[in-house]
C-alpha cells in the first residue's frame, strides 16, 4: 500500500501552500484543491512551481460550494490516488460589511463557501474513511468565528459553525478510527496580508500578546500533526493558533 493520500481545499493559496509543503514533506501524496474562478493555468504555475521548489503535488478543480462540482473533483482524486484518508477543509473567502448593509448574496456567497463546502466535502470522504478504519477530517476555522469580529457576521457565522460540525460528526465517527478537529488561526502573514502595508500590520501585531502575526508554516504545523498516527487520541476538539489574541 503506497502512502496516505491527504486533500487540501484551497491548497493553492498562502496557508494552503503552506499546508501542502509540510504534509509532503510528511509523507503524504498530496492533493491541492482548487478553484480559482476555473483559472486552471494558474494552477498548473503553482503546481510548476511547487516542482522546482521540490514538491511533488497534485491539483484538483472543484467549486467545493457546488455539489456536482465536490462529487466531479473527489471521484477524480479517487480516480488517481485511490482514496481520500486526509481532509483538510481550509477553502474560504470573505464578503464583508457591516450587518445593516450585507445583502443576502454577501451572505450566502460566505456561507456556501465556508460552510456548505464542509459539508460538500466531507460528505464524499467520510464513508470511505469510517469503512477502511483510519480518517483524518481537518477543519480550518477562525480566530473571528471564536471572538467575532466587526464586519464580518457572515463569516464568523460560517467558522463558528465549521466547529459545531467538527464536534457532532466527531462523536459520530470515533469508534471507526476517524478523527475530526478544528483549527482556527489568528492573523496569517501570507503574502495577501503582507500586501495591506506595514504600518497596518504594526497595529495588528500590537493587538496580538506574542507582537506578531504568525506564519502559515505554524499553521500546517498543527494541521500535520492532527493528521498522524500521533493524534489518533485527539477528536472534536479547537485548536487555537493566534498568538494570545483570544483566549478562553
Amino acid at each position: 500500500m503506497g502512502s496516505k493520500v491527504a486533500l487540501v481545499t484551497g491548497g493553492t493559496g498562502g496557508i494552503g501552500t503552506a499546508l501542502c509543503h509540510e504534509l509532503a514533506s510528511q509523507g503524504f501524496t498530496v492533493v491541492a484543491g482548487y478553484n480559482s474562478g476555473g483559472n486552471h493555468e494558474k494552477a498548473k504555475a503553482w503546481q510548476a512551481e511547487q516542482a522546482k521548489a521540490g514538491y511533488t503535488i497534485d491539483v484538483a478543480y472543484g467549486d467545493v460550494s457546488d455539489p456536482a462540482s465536490s462529487e466531479a473533483c473527489v471521484n477524480g482524486i479517487l480516480e488517481r490516488h485511490g482514496s481520500i484518508d486526509v481532509l483538510v477543509n481550509n477553502a474560504g473567502i470573505t464578503r464583508d460589511s457591516t450587518f445593516r448593509k450585507m445583502t443576502l448574496e454577501q451572505w450566502d456567497e460566505v456561507m456556501n463557501a465556508n460552510l456548505r463546502s464542509v459539508f460538500n466535502m466531507t460528505r464524499l470522504c467520510i464513508q470511505p474513511m469510517m469503512d477502511s478504519k483510519w480518517g483524518r477530517v481537518i477543519n480550518i476555522s477562525s480566530v473571528n468565528g471564536q471572538k467575532g469580529q466587526f464586519g464580518q457576521t457572515n463569516y464568523a457565522a460560517a467558522k463558528a459553525g465549521m466547529h459545531g460540525f467538527t464536534k457532532s460528526l466527531a462523536q459520530e465517527v470515533a469508534s471507526k478510527g476517524v478523527t475530526v478537529n478544528t483549527v482556527s488561526p489568528g492573523y496569517v502573514l501570507t503574502s495577501m496580508v503582507a500586501a495591506i502595508g506595514d504600518e497596518v500590520l504594526q497595529k495588528i501585531a500590537s493587538t496580538i500578546p506574542v507582537g506578531r502575526l504568525g506564519q502559515p508554516e505554524e499553521i500546517a504545523n498543527a494541521v500535520a500533526f492532527l493528521a498522524s498516527e500521533r493524534a489518533g487520541f485527539i477528536t472534536g476538539s479547537n485548536l487555537a493558533i493566534n498568538g494570545g489574541q483570544h483566549m478562553f
